[in-house]
């Protein structure tokens, strides 16, 4: 008898379930997606019927797939758990030819040996609504990026490309630009004292209110004015709170909130993080245990949680920390979003009797990392709150009492989930202090009574200025991205990967700052398609899919009523979008050689500035690089020696990957020379992103010295403080990086978030610093 086959997509998956199932089933894998809309005429015939073709490179793996059918009586297409897994089934059971009874559909949100038995003991028909949605977003992605691309050829240059999903992460990334550009800093004061009660300790309390309102100091003499206010009328305390609150812990993860967290805690990118998760998911090998699929489906927008995994943890719970922190019944974590994928459970443990210590061994270091953060966060959520005992003081200063300074401290009285799981704070996204309340600690407050006095040890006036909302990292901007609605949970990575790979933002210091480049598009896009491709059309686009996958829209009507409002507004974009390709972007300098006006224009690798005097004047300059430092550029070029071939003068000229020297008389010549002092020199530090490449340090084209990968551009790490190849000894991070300020000198610190470590090398003025009983450069933390 034929032996039933199994085809899952990844072949790390056929291993995993090999180590189940034995010899039962013969396993193929579909290594991804097998087909795709053809070229010609964008795939998509009269009344959007879409014509598919196999992919090039998956000619051989469909030519297995086939052979292997022919053998077997029965087919379980088991792709992934979402939209596009169930788009690849339908598919591959498209080229099969085999017969619909033949064809079965298996899912499992775990690959464990339970699931996935359970999955083939439970077949289904292939969900053709959910492939309709998939249908529809491809479309949809072809109708706008075959359509929009060739208009951005035309206007600014060949090459560049615009996506549904991807131009709207562009605009938000240059909103956000445009708002740090108009900022405008505004000074405040931060009021403070330090008093005393009749029993220690002293305390700090800062300026809450005036007069009953909000406090506002807006500059130095209403500060004074308050200080000295406060310095001269009796302080006493005017109210006294004492209560009792509670702390819940937060819910199992989801792809967004697990991609935010790894980011926040190891500094992890989105697609580090979601490559490490499908391995953990499809399976490692663990001991006597052999390959076994350690969480969840990653890719997921659901907080449900199954029962089993629910009975499993409170057993977890109870035999590890006592019955005191489980509660009397599973935690719930309400209903998930419109449009979430509640058949997929959150991302958790696959099973409990693996802990984090039992699998250490068997997993890399960013692997470990990652699992025990899923277990902890997944454990925690499942435990009691954690109690807090709260006490404010208010405190009466100034005349008449009208200023009212605040203090809020808390004491830890049960820590619950805090035993476990303690979420990491991400930065102030919009970096101010409004200083509203001073904080204190357990132990920090005296006992204190309604009406006692108290003593002024000290007040000070802080002059503080707000800043501007902070650059997107890939961590908010996921967040950001999921908070509007655009975008699932297997797209967030290939979102940001675009904006870089088509060179519209780059990634310093783990934030994106739109290139020159990707601010003209984004401002053509919006100025021709602002009502399609904006945040709330492209969550409407979303929604629209989702109804489709419910059954409540037809697919191809949602694709008419898209076609029909593009097509509109793209006939008014050829006539109108201005053309940048021949006649750039008029700017408010002129030509030094000429005096003519220049124009921004774009080049094969990025934007430069020419003279409209072009071709009698052939004046260009890098955008990035300011007149000065063009002029300086070109008096380096002068002393520059001449190409050791041909004799002829050798110029500065840059590629995608940094500038060079090249010969003057090219193409007839086509020798080139890297700078002096512009090789890279390596540091020796592995580079933590990609495991394979070393830290080297280079120079940005303004001439600031940066590190990145030697890999570059296939590994695109980077960071500004130089790495220093010692293990944090606090932590045990790969690397310390050394960071020089004029405030606080020169520094070792650890790269790790959620790592403290520091050792003061030098102070502010270069001079040694030595810590009380210790030498200089021992660390401190």
């Amino acid at each position: 008898m034929a032996k039933d086959l199994i085809i899952v997509e990844s072949p790390a998956k056929t291993r995993t379930l090999k180590k189940f199932l034995g010899n039962q089933y013969t396993i193929e894998a579909s290594r991804g997606h097998i087909r795709d809309l053809v070229k010609k005429d964008m795939g998509i015939g009269p009344n959007f019927e879409p014509h598919y073709e196999i992919l090039a490179d998956k000619k051989d793996v469909v030519k297995a797939l086939r052979s292997a059918a022919k053998k077997a009586d029965n087919i379980y297409l088991a792709p992934d758990p979402d939209r596009e897994g169930e788009a690849i089934a339908w598919h591959i059971a498209e080229v099969l030819n085999k017969k619909p009874e033949q064809i079965h559909r298996v899912t499992f949100n775990e690959i464990t040996k339970r699931a996935v038995i359970q999955a083939l003991e439970q077949p289904r028909q292939i969900d053709e609504k959910r492939v309709d949605a998939q249908q529809a977003r491809r479309i949809l992605d072809r109708l706008m990026g075959f359509r929009l691309s060739p208009l951005l050829w035309d206007k600014v240059r060949q090459g560049l490309s615009a996506g549904r999903v991807q131009s709207v992460a562009l605009k938000m990334v240059c909103d956000r630009e445009a708002q740090i550009e108009a900022f405008v800093a505004e000074e405040y004061w931060i009021i403070g004292a330090n008093v005393e009660a009749s029993r220690p300790p002293a305390f700090n309390v800062k300026l809450h209110q005036i007069d009953g309102k909000k406090a506002k100091v807006e500059n130095g003499d209403q500060s004074a004015e308050i200080v000295e206010g406060i310095q001269t009328h009796p302080l006493s305390v005017a109210a006294l709170e004492r209560k009792e609150s509670r702390q819940r812990p937060q819910a199992p993860f989801i792809t967004s909130r697990l991609q935010q967290e790894a980011a926040r805690r190891f500094s992890f990118s989105v697609k580090r993080t979601m490559g490490i998760a499908q391995g953990l998911y499809e399976g490692r090998e663990i001991g006597d245990r052999g390959q076994i699929g350690l969480i969840t489906y990653m890719r997921t927008d659901s907080t449900r949680i199954a029962d089993e995994a629910l009975t499993e943890v409170r057993e977890v719970i109870k035999n590890t920390y006592g019955e005191g922190d489980l509660p009397a019944k599973p935690q719930q974590y309400g209903k998930n979003k419109k449009g979430a994928q509640d058949a997929h459970e959150c991302i958790r443990p696959t099973t409990f009797d693996l802990p984090p210590n039992r699998v250490k061994a068997y997993l890399d270091g960013p692997e470990w990392k990652l699992y025990k953060l899923i277990w902890d966060r997944f454990v925690a959520s499942q435990m009691k709150p954690a109690v807090y005992d709260v006490t404010q003081v208010d405190v009466a200063a100034g005349p008449e009492g009208r200023y009212t300074l605040r203090v809020s401290g808390k004491v830890l009285k049960n820590p619950g989930f805090l035993k476990v799981y303690q979420e990491v704070q991400g930065s102030q996204e919009d970096g101010a202090d409004d200083g509203a309340a001073a904080t204190a600690g357990a132990g920090d407050l005296p006992p204190l009574l309604e009406g006692e006095k108290l003593q002024l040890l000290e007040v000070t006036g802080e002059q503080k200025f707000t800043q501007p909302p902070a650059r997107f990292s890939e961590a908010t901007l996921v967040r950001a991205l999921e908070e509007n609605g655009i975008g699932r949970p297997s797209t967030y990575a290939t979102i940001l990967a675009t904006l870089s790979d088509r060179n519209y933002a780059e990634r310093l210091e783990t934030r994106f700052h739109p290139t020159a480049l990707g601010r003209v598009v984004n401002q053509l896009l919006q100025e021709s398609f602002n009502e399609l491709i904006n945040e709330g059309y492209t969550a409407s686009l979303e929604k629209r899919l989702d109804r489709i996958e419910e059954g409540d829209l037809g697919w191809k009507e949602a694709l008419a009523d898209f076609d029909k409002r593009f097509q509109r507004f793209l006939e008014v974009a050829a006539k109108e979008m201005p053309d940048v390709k021949r006649q750039g972007i008029p700017t408010d300098e002129s030509c030094p050689e000429c005096n003519s006006p220049l124009v921004l224009r774009f080049g094969r690798y990025g934007g430069f500035y020419g003279c409209t005097n072009y071709p009698d004047c052939e004046y260009t300059r890098d955008a990035r690089l300011s007149r000065e430092e063009a002029e300086k550029e070109t008096e380096e070029e002068a002393n520059v020696p001449p190409c050791e071939e041909c004799g002829q003068p050798m110029v500065k000229r840059r590629s995608r990957y940094g500038t060079f020297y090249g010969c003057s008389a090219y193409p007839e010549c086509k020798n080139i020379r890297k700078p002096e002092g512009e090789q890279p020199k390596d540091t020796g530090v592995t580079c933590p992103e990609c495991n394979e490449g070393t830290i080297q340090e280079k120079k940005s084209r303004r001439g600031k010295v940066f590190y990145s990968c030697s890999r570059y551009p296939q590994c695109k790490y980077a960071l500004w403080n130089k790495p220093i190849d010692r293990p944090c000894p606090q932590c045990g991070a790969p690397f310390l990086v050394e960071k020089t300020t004029k405030k606080a000198g020169t520094r070792l610190l650890c790269q790790e978030k959620e790592c403290d470590y520091e050792e003061i090398l030098s102070g502010p003025g270069g001079e040694p610093v030595a810590t009380p009983g210790a030498e200089v450069g021992a660390g401190v933390s």
